[in-house]
């Protein structure tokens, strides 16, 4: 990216920032904002902490007001995915609205999950991670509020599809709008290396003129393709070509889908009534999109993280109801796509990655209390809503968020640290994530601090105590 689309990027990012700080803590007018936004949590135990995460804000004058804020959680029983969790708040939403619903402008966050590539993230929730920006400080829900506070005034009554991992920010031009008004699906598409179109979703045009000077282009997909190899996105078409000849793809993020479709996805959750397998609101729904659209998709469980036992009944269900149904996409030609579900890309995007800094405004030091000179004017670590005696040190790298560190505390490099009071000369060692829990037992209130290696894998399990060696904590068996 040349240096003045990076000046244009930073420039209507700032312009977003600023139009969401004006509707924060105040009554939006209609057709101003969403009328509803509605975050999915993965059971009732998570969705008591977002509603009660999200009504402290409301009266702390955090978000804005007038709007109604919805917390569904997915049923008991199976792991249904994003796409489950869509089906089934659309389910809620027409159960809360019924007709009056093919009014409503609508924005679906996915929150829902345990978080454990970003365990700091796991009792709150992602959409409640912090971020050094704004006052009061921006958590990611309103951060993706604010990115898409324009959104609203040129969309047709739908839904919106997000999620709470993912910061997507984009210029358009003066001249230019994001409309969310035509029949079917509407999705996002940023430029991408192959490299990254084989771990996210990618759009086969129906057609692509390169251009040196257009932000924005709205064109129809041909079909969607869900983390292909490289050969499958050059052999399918999938690969466009800049106006210097450097190859790219066009890769997913966000999508919209109106009134119409809505009601199609409902009625298929009434047609196989209760979920019993894992659905995703991406591979499973778009890859049934466009005239080039094949069933062949249904069979393939590559990606799946288990696969149960109707998933490809389930898929073929979903690919005859959607087959035939539009899928346009607006291509993004100035934005930027950033991850940060794992501790590797939190550490990296808020202490290291220049570019964003640069572009979202994003601070070394957010809501906090310090008069430390190695915390001064640096631009290697982050420190946020936390209290840090003057003689304390953040290593390059590293995160320190809701923590008390008192005289001589040090932390060392390439850490997370959250919810933790330090006590005086303690060190942290390099690559630690140290989080502090509140939890509740036999009613009686207590604390529990979590360690462990920022490389260990979480996610990794043995069957039995024959294996358990495989196991690896700060890398060591």
């Amino acid at each position: 990216m040349n240096e003045e689309y990076s000046k244009q990027l930073k420039v209507a990012t700032h312009r977003k920032l600023l139009k969401f700080d004006d509707l924060r803590g105040r009554e939006v007018k209609p057709a101003e904002f969403w009328d509803v936004i509605v975050v999915t949590a993965v059971d009732e135990s998570q969705k008591d902490a977002y509603e009660l995460q999200i009504n402290e804000k409301i009266k702390r004058k955090e978000l804005p007001l007038g709007v109604d804020y919805k917390v569904i959680s997915d049923p008991p029983g199976y792991k249904i995915g994003n796409g489950g969790s869509t089906l089934c708040a659309l389910k809620h939403l027409n159960d809360v609205y019924g007709t009056l619903l093919n009014k409503l402008k609508v924005i679906l966050i996915h929150a829902g999950g345990l978080s454990q590539r970003l365990p700091s993230a796991s009792a709150l929730g992602k959409i409640f991670t912090a971020l050094p920006l704004g006052n009061p400080l921006y958590q990611m829900l309103e951060l993706k509020l604010a990115m898409y506070v324009e959104f609203p005034l040129h969309m047709k009554p739908g839904i919106l599809v997000t999620c709470a991992d993912d910061i997507e920010l984009y210029s358009i031009g003066e001249d230019h709008r994001i409309c969310f008004d035509k029949p079917g699906f509407t999705a996002l598409g940023h430029p991408s290396p192959l490299s990254i179109g084989t771990t996210h979703g990618v759009f086969v045009l129906e057609s692509y003129e390169a251009s040196s000077h257009t932000e924005m282009q709205t064109t129809s997909c041909h079909r969607f393709l869900h983390k292909p190899s490289i050969d499958k996105m050059q052999d399918t078409g999938a690969v466009c070509n800049s106006i210097s000849g450097k190859k790219f793809v066009y890769t997913d993020s966000t999508y919209y889908f109106d009134f119409q479709t809505s009601q199609s996805l409902l009625s298929l959750l009434k047609e196989v009534g209760a979920l019993e397998c894992e659905i995703d609101a991406y591979g499973d729904f778009l890859q049934a999109l466009g005239p080039g659209a094949s069933i062949d998709y249904t069979s393939n469980t590559a990606n799946v993280t288990k696969e149960e036992g109707n998933l490809v009944e389930m898929r073929k269900k979903i690919f005859h109801l959607l087959r035939g149904t539009p899928l346009n996409v607006i291509l993004l030609n100035n934005s930027k796509f950033y991850h940060i579900g794992t501790t590797s890309e939190f550490l990296f995007h808020l202490t290291q990655d220049v570019a964003l800094k640069n572009e979202l405004g994003l601070l070394s030091s957010a809501f906090s209390l310090h008069d430390s000179e190695n915390l001064k004017d640096t631009t290697s670590s982050c420190v946020m809503y936390s209290v840090v005696d003057s003689s304390c040190s953040v290593g390059i790298g590293s995160v320190v968020e809701y923590c008390r560190l008192e005289m001589g505390v040090r932390i060392g490099e390439g850490s997370i640290l959250s919810n933790c009071w330090v006590s005086p000369s303690l060190s942290i060692p390099d690559s630690v994530f140290m989080h502090t829990l509140c939890v509740n037992h036999k009613h009686s209130i207590g604390y529990v601090t979590v360690v462990f290696g920022i490389n260990d894998n979480l996610k990794f399990s043995v069957d039995n105590r024959a294996n358990i060696h495989g196991l690896h904590l700060f890398g060591l068996i």
